[in-house]
């Protein structure tokens, strides 16, 4: 028997069935011709199809896949067919109902724009104002900050002003409060959102420091003594200003310093004393605004820093493009602080870089220089102050000790060491008997004292105890002679407020002597240093003179709007310099002692208290020694 040829016959193959070759009845071959008729017209019939629906069915290049035809005999390639059939279908309903959706939305637009036609201008104006509100805040959402990790509170205790108890004292306090709240309510009328106000013009004012900016700095520094006056309707004003005002990401050049004491220093304080995040938020994104400044070839820091930006750079007037020594020495409370609370060690490692710099460096007759090159690491003008330049440095070492819970002995070591050299080369007695601090330039004692000095006092009397060789009874004699000198400045004006600065020669003591240095532009540092020499002796001749000091500032600086400064305190009749500076902390004069007690606070240089960290079993991140 022959074996079959297979030939092709439309894509199959069938054997060839030639006379004499097989054996078969002819009925079962005429059969065989029947079914094989039959098979072929389906396949023609599918074939027919496939192609009427490629040509003549709605173009959908979702289901151009689908028609795909592969001639197959077999079940599943009938199946293929039939369903890229109904594909094309399908397609075409869906794209009718797409077609019958973009008329409906097309409709309903015109009909919400007809509506808005009917509206006024300015509900048009309110309404794009609100989406964009809503915008700006999902943007903020989104690229926002990420959550600080949760850290312990520290304890804080004694933070509500509580009764004094006396009725004099009393009396005192509400009278403080009432200034508070005049100096308060008139920024709030006059200067609100500005950094500072003009109580005369009554209208908005800024300083270099901040730049051409509002960021509010009023507001800032001014809320922890709002909320520890129990002036909590105020707090809570001052609370939603900074909950949606205040904006770091402006194009402004401020002072590191400054920012870092007033608004980081104002946000932290208000942080531990309310509890709320928005204010240790606020505080952090700011901080990571100033870390460019460090980007230094020593790691001492620009004066000022553009927040935008982050280029740095140095005052003009400063010696030989240096850095000063009280700005990049006044960082380290606030930056420990900020490592505490957001686990990044960058805070602690870069102050306690300027310290370890600072340490390895030579100081001419043990004394610090107020001026540093940030670029070469080589001192400038050796002019060495306790007052301005060179006064917060020396109070933020002996603040870095007592806030480590007296810890953090390398820095009350290079305090003791700072202070020794003072006595030695700058604090005299002048012939009427007053002890002053003057200043030492290029090798020669200036027997002059600036009202930035005389927080001096204070300092001398928060560390004497914790002095080496038992001197602490010695340290608080000598905060106590400086709070008299100090006073006597205050005593001998016609205002009976202190002048900027004052000198001891040529027969003129605690007695101003330059024009330009007989104004009073609302500084603190006397009445600090009344508080301290209260608190640690409470001798009531110091509350007597704060109590002075206060009565003069409400008699001679009150105005209509606010409080101003004035440019004579020697004049009966004294213009004003129309300048209400940040507000003064005048209150704790008449403060009971368990009010912010000193063993559970720490108050920074511009009077905001932020809590000992009583870390003993804690590793602070970024450092290599327990705290």
């Amino acid at each position: 028997m022959t074996t079959p040829a297979l030939l092709p016959l439309s894509g199959r193959r069938i054997p060839n069935l030639s006379p004499g070759a097989s054996s078969f009845p002819h009925h079962r071959a005429t059969l065989r011709l029947s079914e094989k008729f039959i098979l072929l017209l389906i396949l023609s019939a599918f074939i027919t199809l496939c192609f009427g629906a490629f040509f003549f069915l709605p173009d959908n290049s979702k289901h151009n896949e689908d028609c795909v035809c592969v001639f197959r005999t077999d079940s599943t390639a009938r199946a293929d067919r039939c369903g890229a059939v109904v594909s094309a279908v399908t397609g075409a309903v869906e794209e009718e109902s797409l077609r019958h959706k973009i008329r409906a939305d097309h409709e309903r637009a015109l009909q919400e724009a007809k509506e808005k036609l009917k509206k006024s201008r300015d509900e048009l104006r309110a309404e794009i104002q609100t989406e964009k509100s809503k915008v700006v805040q999902e943007l903020k959402k989104k690229d926002g900050p990420k959550p600080l990790p949760p850290v312990p509170m520290p304890k804080v205790v004694g933070v509500n002003d509580g009764d004094p108890g006396e009725p004099d004292v009393k009396e005192k306090r509400d009278k403080i409060r009432e200034m508070m709240k005049h100096a308060w309510d008139s920024y709030r009328q006059y200067g609100w959102g500005h950094n500072e106000l003009k109580p005369l013009a009554k209208k908005g004012h800024s300083t270099n420091i901040f730049g051409n900016s509002q960021m509010g700095a009023t507001i800032v520094d001014a809320l922890d003594t709002l909320y520890m006056m129990g002036l909590h309707d105020e707090f809570k004003d001052g609370q939603e200003w900074i909950e949606h005002n205040l904006d770091f990401s402006v194009n402004a050049e401020v002072s590191v310093f400054e920012v870092n004491i007033r608004f980081i220093g104002g946000l932290l304080a208000a942080y531990y004393l309310s509890g709320q995040e928005v204010f240790k938020v606020k505080a952090v994104q700011l901080a990571e605004k100033l870390l460019p400044a460090f980007n230094t070839p020593t790691g001492i820091p620009w004066a000022m820093v553009n927040l935008k930006s982050g280029v740095g750079r140095n005052w003009g007037w400063a010696s030989a493009g240096s850095s000063i020594l009280a700005e990049f020495g006044t960082l380290h409370m606030e930056f420990v602080h900020l490592t505490y609370l957001t686990g990044n060690p960058a805070y602690y490692q870069k102050v306690m870089h300027i310290r370890k710099l600072l340490a390895k460096m030579d100081r001419p007759n043990g004394l610090y220089p107020n001026y540093l090159n940030p670029r070469t690491g080589r001192w400038g003008q050796h002019h060495t102050s306790v007052g301005g330049l060179g006064d917060s440095f020396y109070e933020y070492l002996l603040k870095a000790w007592l806030m480590s819970d007296r810890t953090d002995t390398e820095a009350r070591k290079t305090y003791d060491d700072a202070i020794e050299a003072i006595e030695r080369h700058l604090i005299r007695k002048s012939n009427g008997g007053l002890t002053f601090i003057g200043e030492w330039k290029n090798g020669h004692l200036e027997r002059k004292m600036g009202h930035l000095t005389c927080f001096a006092g204070g300092m001398f009397a928060l560390g004497a105890d914790g002095s080496p060789d038992d001197k602490a009874g010695h340290y608080l004699q000598l905060g106590a002679e400086i709070a008299h000198t100090c006073h006597e400045s205050y005593d001998r004006t016609v205002l009976k407020l202190g002048p900027e600065a004052f000198k001891f020669d040529s027969g003129l003591e605690a007695v101003a002597v330059r024009q330009n240095e007989k104004y009073y532009i609302l500084r603190p540092e006397v009445i600090e240093t009344y508080w301290y020499m209260w608190r640690f002796t409470h001798d009531p001749k110091y509350r007597q003179w704060g109590w002075e000091a206060a009565q003069a500032i409400d008699k001679y600086c009150r105005v209509s709007g606010g409080f101003s400064g004035v440019k004579d305190v020697y004049s009966s009749n004294p213009t004003y310099d129309d300048v209400q500076q940040i507000v003064c902390h005048v209150g704790f004069k008449t403060a009971p002692d368990d009010l912010m007690p000193l063993e559970s606070w720490v108050f920074n240089t511009e009077a905001h208290p932020l809590p000992v960290l009583r870390l003993a079993n804690i590793t602070l991140p970024g450092s290599q020694a327990q705290r």
